[in-house]
């Protein structure tokens, strides 16, 4: 019995080393993987902070928490299924889905640079496909479900990268190592726009309860810097959406056989590259990213007269066929 029973243990402590052993190599990989979605964790950090522009102090955390949840969901109730059925069952679908994305991004980032330079315009385009809010409520209504609709994208971008970089055939740890791979990378996404939306009232805190006049200097410099950052990080964001979109573009097209402009981008950025070898790698992705931010300008500039002709009114109609939930109540 007694060494029954020690063999017993002796193997279930081989299991459990086994286990861990596992568990260490899908946090492993799902570290790895997030490392080289970075460029649209970056992205999705930089456009988060505009969306709570311009509201109370204390609505900014929970508009914050509200976008890191429906991200959160994004990821774990659609994205990750889907990637998983999509990568096993039906893989050439993805390169068309994630251009689509890719191409709303763009719409996106050409609609905000679109509003910078014609701001009436840009107006009159929104009040055709969208309801405007008038009060707070619905205004905030109204930026979390854009700024969730953003995340998917950036999301669906994200969990593909990471999906491209698991080095592990087995269906289960590959969904283990997305589960943790998304859900760190959304904690880091929105733990770091916590911290940013909220930086102005740590200024004003320490500018007042600071003890010492070093203190109180550094607490006023931030509440004065901040709102510049916060532009700047406006600015970043819409460039960010454009160039990842249009980066989408090309790399669909590349997919599809249409090379071209995949490869002219290449030998710009090894241009880039060699005319400043000290930092060629800044260069490199410098060159890249100016190049698709264009490409994705272009891409959302076609895409808004597409989505003012086209596509709102075929929406309106679809949604004009449905039963009108409030006149039946």
């Amino acid at each position: 019995m007694s060494v029954g029973l020690l063999a017993l243990l002796d193997d279930v402590a081989a299991l459990a080393k086994v286990a861990a052993a596992s568990l260490d190599d899908v946090a492993s990989q799902a570290m790895k993987a997030s490392v080289k979605a970075a460029g649209a964790v970056i992205d999705d950090a930089a456009v988060t902070p505009s969306y709570v522009k311009g509201f109370e102090a204390k609505r900014e955390l929970p508009i914050v928490g509200r976008i890191a949840w429906g991200s959160l969901k994004n990821k774990m109730l659609f994205l990750l299924p889907a990637a998983l059925i999509l990568s096993y069952f039906l893989p050439w679908m993805i390169t068309p889905l994630l251009m689509i994305g890719g191409a709303y991004l763009c719409y996106e980032g050409a609609e905000k640079v679109f509003h910078m330079f014609a701001p009436h315009e840009a107006e009159k385009h929104e009040a055709a496909i969208e309801h405007t809010a008038v009060d707070p409520t619905s205004l905030e209504e109204q930026r979390v479900a854009g700024a969730i609709k953003t995340d998917f994208i950036l999301s669906a971008e994200i969990m593909t990268i990471v999906l491209s970089a698991i080095d592990v055939d087995n269906f289960w740890y590959r969904a283990g190592i997305l589960a943790i791979a998304g859900a760190g990378i959304t904690v880091a996404i929105y733990g770091t726009v916590a911290l940013i939306v909220k930086a102005d009232d740590f200024g004003l805190f320490l500018s007042q309860k600071a003890k010492t006049h070093t203190g109180r200097a550094f607490g006023r410099g931030i509440v004065v810097a901040m709102p510049h950052f916060m532009h700047i990080l406006s600015i970043v964001g819409t460039a960010a959406m454009t160039w990842v979109g249009g980066s989408i573009i090309v790399h669909g097209l590349a997919g599809f056989g249409v090379s071209g402009i995949e490869h002219m981008v290449k030998d710009a950025a090894a241009w880039g590259a060699a005319l400043l070898p000290s930092i060629a790698g800044v260069a490199s992705w410098f060159v890249t990213a100016f190049i698709d931010f264009f490409i994705g300008l272009a891409v959302g500039a076609l895409m808004i007269p597409v989505v003012s002709y086209v596509i709102s009114p075929a929406l309106k109609a679809i949604k004009g066929l449905l039963p009108n939930r409030t006149k039946t109540a």
